[in-house]
C-alpha cells in the first residue's frame, strides 16, 4: 500500500470534492521527495508558503513517489478546482500533459519542464549557469586534479548541470578528471555518503552534489573524511556543513513560483516554457564567506567575469551551445 504525505494549509481535506469559494486563489504543490531535504523540495515548499503569504492563497502539498501518484494527485487537485498546480520536477511532465486537458480552468506547471499547452507550462531553470561557475571554482581549487559530481537519479537537467560543472572545471584546469555518479535515490543519505567516500578514495577533493535528501550524506562524508570540499545545490546549503561547503548552486524556486502565481492572479500569464536564469537572479552561485579565503582570487575574478558576461548577454550557457573559455 502506498502512503502519501499531505500537508494542507487553510484547505479542506484533499479527499473531499469541495472546490472552495469561487473567488479563492487555490494553489497546490506535488513534490517527489521530502520537504525536509534542505534542498530542491524544501525550496518548493518555501515557494508555496510565499504564494500563501504574498497573495493570500489557500495552499496544499502532497509528497508523491510514482508516476501513477503524479497523475492521480494532479487529477485530484483539478477536480477540486485548484487554479494553479505545481509538479516539482522534470519527471512530472508526462502526467501533467495527460491531465491538463481534463481541467481547462486549472493551470499545471512543471519545474525543469520543457513542454507547454493551453493550460500547461514549464519553468526552465538555467541551472547550467551557476553549475559552470561552480566548476570553475572547483577546477581552480582542486589539488589532486580529481573532482566529483553526485546526483540522485540521471534526469536530463541533472546531467546538463554536471556537464556544465565539468566544462567549467576544465576551462580553468584542462587536466582535471571528473568522476560522475548517480545514487539511484533522492532520499538515501547513507547511499549518498557511500558514493562520496568512494569518490574521495579515488582522489576527489571537491564534490558537487545534486541529490536532495540523499545529498546530505555527501556533506557528512566530506566533513568526516576531512579530505574534500562540497558544493551544495538548489537551496543555499552553505550552512549545512560550513566547514567543508565552498558554495551552493542555488535555484530560487520561491522567486519563480511567486512570479508565475502573480501573473495568474493578474490575468497576464501565458502558458509557455518560462525561462529562469541568472539574469533575473533565479539561479546563482552563492559562495560561502567562511571558506572564500581558500579559493584562488583568480578563480573568483574569472567567475565574476562570466557572471557579468551572462548578464550582458555576451555569454550564453545552455545545452547544445559551446561552453565559454575562462577569461
Amino acid at each position: 500500500m502506498v502512503f502519501l504525505t499531505l500537508i494542507a494549509i487553510g484547505v479542506t481535506a484533499c479527499g473531499e470534492s469541495d472546490a472552495g469559494d469561487a473567488g479563492t486563489f487555490r494553489v497546490a504543490l506535488l513534490t517527489p521527495g521530502s520537504i525536509s531535504d534542505q534542498s530542491w523540495n524544501g525550496s518548493a515548499y518555501e515557494g508555496l508558503l510565499r504564494i500563501r503569504d504574498s497573495l493570500g492563497a489557500e495552499v496544499s502539498h502532497i509528497q508523491t513517489k510514482t508516476p501513477a501518484e503524479f497523475e492521480e494527485n494532479f487529477r485530484q487537485y483539478g477536480a477540486q478546482g485548484y487554479r494553479l498546480v505545481f509538479g516539482h520536477g522534470f519527471e512530472f511532465q508526462d502526467a501533467a500533459a495527460r491531465v491538463a486537458p481534463e481541467f481547462p480552468k486549472t493551470i499545471f506547471v512543471t519545474t525543469s519542464g520543457n513542454t507547454s499547452g493551453p493550460n500547461l507550462a514549464g519553468i526552465r531553470f538555467a541551472f547550467e549557469e551557476p553549475s559552470f561557475m561552480a566548476g570553475m571554482v572547483a577546477g581552480a581549487l582542486t589539488k589532486s586534479r580529481v573532482i566529483g559530481a553526485i546526483g540522485g537519479t540521471e534526469l536530463p537537467p541533472v546531467k546538463d548541470s554536471f556537464r556544465a560543472f565539468t566544462e567549467g572545471a576544465r576551462s580553468m584546469n584542462p587536466d582535471v578528471e571528473v568522476l560522475i555518479a548517480y545514487i539511484g535515490s533522492w532520499d538515501d543519505a547513507s547511499a549518498g555518503k557511500e558514493q562520496a567516500l568512494a569518490q574521495i578514495a579515488r582522489g576527489a577533493d571537491v564534490i558537487f552534489q545534486n541529490a536532495d535528501a540523499a545529498g546530505l550524506g555527501v556533506f557528512q562524508a566530506a566533513r568526516e573524511s576531512g579530505k574534500a570540499y562540497v558544493f551544495g545545490s538548489n537551496s543555499n546549503q552553505n550552512a549545512v556543513a560550513p566547514e567543508v561547503t565552498v558554495g551552493s548552486v542555488v535555484v530560487d524556486v520561491p522567486h519563480a513560483f511567486l512570479f508565475v502565481a502573480r501573473q495568474i492572479v493578474d490575468g497576464t500569464f501565458v502558458p509557455r516554457v518560462v525561462p529562469m536564469g541568472s539574469s533575473v537572479d533565479a539561479v546563482r552561485l552563492e559562495m560561502n564567506p567562511a571558506l572564500l579565503s581558500v579559493v584562488p582570487p583568480a578563480a573568483i575574478a574569472a567567475v565574476d567575469s562570466v557572471r557579468a558576461g551572462i548578464a550582458a548577454g555576451k555569454i550564453v550557457i545552455e545545452p547544445g551551445r559551446p561552453f565559454p573559455k575562462a577569461p
